[in-house]
């Protein structure tokens, strides 16, 4: 089954506040936006699941909104949150110190059904933090890789949690243009091959040897082509990248997983990603990246649209 994301990610704020969520009730817009999903028949496609990542604020209201249609409208809609504690409630135990984050459990009860771990955007945020204690950390290659194990250590509790919560998770791994290096894709697979390597077998530890009941889907993020004027991953890269991460992942943890490309998939994009064959889907933000920008369940209909049919 293709597995299918959005990452909305500050559609929690109206953009004359600077975010991006196009009317001043955001809690209305992300009501609109599942009945337009289900509206489009994404709720119903064969062989296609479709998740949702949410900042918290609108996880319950798309969750009642959703739930409000008879299932078989709705059954192949899941509803995500954008990342979970590394430490949990626990019964008997921590049932509350956790101000300012998202324990995995209160994630669940919410209605989520999985989680993105090790986005980018998380991955700067932990290592920001690092570098305003030991501003060493930015540019010593030693103290920089010993920062980056302390992050994949934090993210392997992170996904841990959100297993032991009952959430399946969407783990993003990738390189950046510094880990990446100079020199043509033959040249660099080397160096690409050893990052993910290395976040694989940190990230993953325990998970497959202790938690066989949930899932776990690695998304393929190239850092070095996401941005304004970075020049997007090629099929041959992402191949490579998603090969990689299946010899290694069956390697260390003796199991396949699904690979979705996780540097954002488009209606320019759709067809050729779908073409390479070690790929299962992929994880998709704005769909309008001009004049009206934003998310249209519309556009999402028609990426999904070239992306089955160019699979066939």
């Amino acid at each position: 089954m293709l597995k299918m994301f959005v990452n909305l990610k500050r559609f929690d704020v109206p953009k004359e506040m600077g975010g991006v969520c196009p009317v001043g009730n955001p809690a209305e817009w992300i009501a609109s936006i599942m009945a337009e999903s289900v509206g489009q028949g994404l709720g119903k496609l064969k062989d296609v699941e479709l998740i949702f990542f949410l900042p918290e604020g609108l996880i319950l209201n798309a969750y009642d909104k959703l739930f409000s249609y008879p299932p078989e409208t709705a059954k192949t809609i899941k509803i995500g949150c954008q990342g979970v504690f590394r430490e949990d409630i626990r019964q008997g135990g921590n049932f509350g110190a956790f101000t300012t984050n998202r324990p995995a459990t209160a994630a669940r009860n919410m209605g989520c059904t999985w989680v993105l771990v090790g986005h980018s955007e998380e991955m700067k945020d932990k290592l920001d933090i690092m570098a305003r204690y030991d501003p060493e950390t930015v540019y010593d290659e030693g103290k920089n890789r010993k920062a980056k194990e302390a992050v994949y250590s934090i993210i392997n509790q992170e996904v841990l949690c959100a297993l032991e919560a009952g959430m399946d998770v969407l783990l993003c791994v990738g390189e950046t243009a510094e880990e990446r290096g100079e020199g043509s894709l033959p040249e660099q697979k080397a160096r690409v091959k050893q990052v993910l390597r290395g976040q694989l077998e940190a990230e993953l530890k325990e998970v497959f040897t202790e938690r066989t009941g949930r899932r776990v889907v690695i998304a393929y993020e190239p850092i070095w082509a996401i941005g304004p004027g970075k020049i997007p991953a090629g099929p041959d890269d992402i191949a490579f990248a998603a090969a990689c991460i299946k010899e290694v992942v069956q390697e260390l943890m003796g199991v396949e997983t699904d690979i979705v490309y996780g540097g954002g998939l488009k209606e320019d994009n759709a067809r050729a990603i779908a073409k390479v064959k070690a790929i299962g889907g992929g994880l998709v933000a704005l769909t309008q990246f001009a004049g009206n920008i934003g998310f249209y369940p519309n556009d999402l209909s028609r990426i999904i649209g070239r992306y089955v049919e160019s699979r066939r």
